[in-house]
């Protein structure tokens, strides 16, 4: 990017990984500006590709512009399909009003629960109700998701595109988990999954063990 030297150098392997798995790109311009805010529908539609593994220019998200479960679409335009696929896995809830708010910022524990609903968390609802942003933290920090990030971070706050970076990244390499009734969350490898993590399975991400 012909920014890159404003890509703060704790996150600068989280963007440079994203972008070449052809996840989260730059603008047009050549830029990513690192710091600049993101947008819901952005983020839902990383999310899209790092769950489906779909990075393709003509991609299939399309087949999901109808299925949008939020009363503010109409606007969504081309991220109609991304936000649809989201919310019919489960990925995205939106608000309690029912909208989504596709232009709105989105904030550290928004990325969080998203990101972490792919990788099979909050089939309890842990992620909703009053103490979702604990929650979400909690289950960030145990599996390292955060480790990178500046304990003074505002989690709450709008979050920047190189934060977003940061937190996709860390997760992607984290085990994907299945939940049982009788034990709760199991990783993937108890049960006998080839593939751990989301990285491994739709980009063949090889995470270093550290």
């Amino acid at each position: 990017f012909k920014d890159a030297d404003k890509v703060s150098d704790t996150y600068e392997e989280a963007v440079a990984v994203l972008n070449g798995m052809g996840v989260f790109k730059g603008y047009e311009d050549g830029s990513f500006q690192p710091q600049g805010n993101i947008t819901r529908a952005e983020v839902a539609t990383i999310i899209y590709r790092i769950y489906t593994g779909d990075v393709a220019k003509n991609d299939k998200s399309g087949l999901y512009s109808t299925y949008n479960k939020f009363s503010d679409m109409t606007g969504a335009g081309w991220a109609a399909g991304y936000i649809g696929y989201c919310a019919n896995a489960e990925l995205v809830t939106g608000y309690p009003d029912g909208t989504f708010k596709p232009s709105g910022n989105v904030t550290g524990y928004e990325v969080l629960a998203m990101i972490l609903r792919a990788v099979g968390y909050d089939k309890n609802n842990e992620f909703s109700g009053a103490d979702w942003s604990l929650n979400v933290a909690k289950y960030a920090e145990q599996l390292g998701v955060l480790k990178n990030v500046d304990k003074n971070t505002n989690l709450g706050a709008p979050a920047t595109r190189e934060l977003v970076a940061e937190i996709l990244f860390r997760a992607i390499q984290q085990p994907t988990v299945t939940y049982t009734p009788a034990f709760g969350y199991v990783t993937d490898k108890v049960i006998g999954a080839k593939n751990n993590s989301l990285g491994e399975k739709n980009f063949k991400l090889d995470s270093a063990k550290s």
